[in-house]
């Protein structure tokens, strides 16, 4: 009989770095501030209006492949061809997708590169080394932006495939200065590099303009930060013929009717409602940016996402533990070491939750 970790030597290598993804469960009653969601739902009507074009889903039938309707929502909002998109659940599976296509090592090298700042969205590392890839971080600069002569350095020495810069960054909700972002464009000719706009909604700032200029540049984008996380529904921006060889290695029916049905429905018929919700926040991160701006002992990285970034005077650790006491969850990177181990990421919910936010956190520092 074989053992019962018998697939172990045919596992790849790389998994040995990586650990499940597994948040943490929420004590019911508390105000979730840790995932970056939008805090509020459609209004009725619209959620009633969503629910009539569910209703006309055929669910005995496969999904749309092509995804034609909800392709042709998001070509038409951002103004490109549907060729150039590719579709998947979630900006994750789109990472994994692109990454997955140019996954070809260099000449003499024996696995291919990723590169992005750090820190940064935890899934182009992940990705990268679930597909045998090799990701290198370059840490920002002390004002969060990129450090452009440590990432020079890795351009050179690893020649990446694909480089990642996601602006507004997740954790430290910073914009990356536009000349700085010229700088990579210049510098890597032979590489894809994808601004991600997972957080542009927040900060009226996107890089179609770049992309026009440089081929080999992509955009990435989802629909989970702007009211809509539980469709799962993300793509990119590519240049049609990259777009093309990606879709060989997407799956089919990636996407089930009843998220494209939705998602259309969304960026069409209910986007004033979506982008009122996103007004709502940027209004709210604003009014609660000062309060916490004006509390001792705390440091405050201006944001154009949906989230503050703060450094408290000690321990994040002891900081969220006491907020969670206190029915308020928040996300910590002590676990990041070094710098980190003061840092607290923490959502713009409604404005009874992020008074209940600035209350606990006061009773906490």
């Amino acid at each position: 009989m074989p053992s019962s970790d018998w697939f172990s030597a045919l596992l790849r290598p790389e998994l040995a770095g990586l650990t499940a993804y597994a948040p943490a469960p929420v004590p019911a009653g508390s105000v979730r501030l840790d995932a970056n969601e939008s805090p509020w739902a459609l209004p009725p009507e619209a959620r009633a209006s969503l629910s009539a074009a569910l209703a006309r889903v055929e669910l005995h039938r496969y999904p749309d492949v092509r995804a034609t309707a909800l392709r042709e929502a998001i070509a038409s909002a951002e103004g490109v061809h549907p060729d150039s998109l590719v579709l998947g659940c979630g900006s994750d599976e789109v990472i994994g997708l692109l990454l997955n296509a140019l996954a070809a090592p260099r000449p003499g090298a024996e696995h291919a590169a990723v590169l992005f700042p750090t820190p940064t969205f935890v899934m182009y590392r992940q990705t990268a080394l679930s597909l045998g890839m090799r990701p290198y971080g370059v840490a920002l600069d002390e004002g969060f932006d990129l450090a452009l002569d440590p990432l020079r350095e890795q351009l050179r020495l690893h020649r990446p495939n694909v480089v990642f810069l996601a602006s507004p960054n997740n954790p430290t909700g910073t914009l990356f200065s536009r000349d700085r972002l010229e700088s990579v464009l210049s510098e890597t000719r032979d590489a894809l590099v994808v601004f991600d706009e997972a957080y542009a909604a927040f900060s009226g700032v996107r890089y179609g303009d770049l992309c026009e200029r440089f081929p080999h540049a992509a955009r990435l984008q989802t629909l989970s930060k702007v009211g809509l996380a539980a469709l799962r529904v993300g793509w990119a921006i590519l240049p049609p013929g990259l777009a093309a060889a990606v879709e060989k290695v997407r799956q089919p029916y990636n996407l089930n009717a009843l998220s494209q049905a939705a998602a259309a429905h969304c960026l069409t018929e209910l986007r004033p409602e979506v982008d009122a919700a996103v007004q709502r926040v940027v209004a709210e991160r604003a009014r609660v940016e000062a309060l916490l701006l004006a509390m001792d002992g705390l440091e405050v990285t201006p944001s154009a996402a949906n989230f503050w970034w703060i450094a408290v005077p000690d321990s994040a650790a002891r900081v969220s533990a006491s907020m969670r006491e206190r029915g308020v969850v928040v996300r910590s990177f002590h676990a990041h070491g070094g710098a980190f181990t003061r840092r607290l990421r923490i959502t713009v919910g409604t404005p009874s939750e992020n008074d209940r936010m600035l209350a606990a956190l006061r009773a906490s520092l």
